[in-house]
């Protein structure tokens, strides 16, 4: 068995990840500024920052990991000012690339980045074709050039599409609450293809990916994570729907929509930062968003759960959360 230091184990896809490889029977040490959200990781936890660059080597050269999986970073899409307010994914990622170039005990380490160095409906010729739509997709740019220009050890970059299911928040906690209040419609005459991923399949995809052996990786080491094939946003959103309400979502007409997203993107401004429709988040419900998996399936075959039961496992755990508060 391994062990495998995760960076932002605090965070959605990192709760998950601590607990998964912990369950496979790997020691895991979870190196995060934010305390768990799952009660669970508290004795697998160490408080330090990504920029603390001195404490960051003093816990990999104490713990020495065979394996890394670096997920910490600045999320949000809040920033619209200056570059530097996401430091975290450019400076943080610099420092543990130098770091880990230093280290020969590390196997292999695996990079988050994002789908969001391309935007929504940019069709990348490659994977090193890029086209951010904001200064949170432009740090997760910057990361992977940095990442390809200076590593001198084994890594994959993977970038997360659109994850969903339990440790989740905004924006997709608050697609499954608009649909369980159901205050969430469909534009009439729009089901777009999305490729999105229940975070259970994700981290599945990235033992696999952690582990692979170094010939079978794409010549780019650059893999999108989602569930394939892609889902349909009127089909995933009806199975949410009838699970709660014993009905489909409705459909109104566009203009409602864009009229609704319009007013939404002045009360975020000013205000009501978390009226649950804004022009972005319209443009997403409306825009195919299809990411080519085929080197992934090659890797890791079948995946685990379906829809429907990522669905299940996700209002099991919201139920249960909402309880435990």
């Amino acid at each position: 068995m391994a062990k495998v230091l995760i960076t932002g184990g605090s965070g959605f896809i990192g709760s998950n990840l601590v607990r998964y490889f912990h369950d496979n029977k790997h020691e895991v040490l979870n190196y995060d500024i934010k305390k768990p959200i799952d009660l669970f990781h508290y004795d697998k936890w160490i408080a330090g920052d990504i920029l603390d660059f001195d404490k960051l080597n003093s816990v990999i050269q104490n713990f020495r990991p065979d394996y890394i999986l670096h997920f910490a970073a600045r999320t949000d899409l809040n920033e619209n000012k200056k570059i530097a307010g996401y430091n975290t994914n450019i400076a943080g990622l610099e420092g543990l690339v130098n770091i880990i170039n230093e280290c020969k005990f590390v196997k292999r380490i695996i990079y988050a980045s994002s789908r969001m160095v391309c935007k929504i409906d940019y069709i990348p010729e490659d994977y090193n074709d890029y086209c951010p739509p904001n200064l949170y997709g432009e740090s997760k740019m910057m990361g992977e050039k940095f990442i390809k220009q200076n590593s001198n050890h084994d890594y994959v970059i993977v970038r997360p599409t659109s994850i969903w299911g339990p440790f989740f928040h905004v924006p997709y906690s608050t697609f499954f609450d608009t649909i369980k209040k159901g205050t969430f419609f469909l534009p009439k005459g729009h089901n777009p293809k999305k490729s999105f991923g229940f975070v259970y399949n994700s981290v599945y995809q990235i033992e696999k990916l952690l582990f692979c052996e170094i010939q079978k990786l794409n010549k780019d080491k650059t893999y999108y994570l989602t569930d394939y094939p892609p889902l349909e946003l009127k089909t995933w959103a009806d199975i949410i729907s009838i699970k709660i309400k014993n009905k489909k979502t409705k459909e109104i007409p566009v203009f409602v929509l864009k009229t609704a997203a319009f007013i939404g993107d002045v009360l975020t401004k000013t205000f009501w930062k978390k009226f649950p429709l804004t022009s972005f988040r319209y443009k997403n419900m409306i825009t195919n968003m299809v990411y080519n998996s085929e080197d992934l399936e090659k890797i890791c075959g079948e995946l685990p759960y379906s829809l429907e039961q990522g669905v299940d496992i996700t209002f099991e755990w919201i139920n249960n959360n909402e309880v435990n508060q």
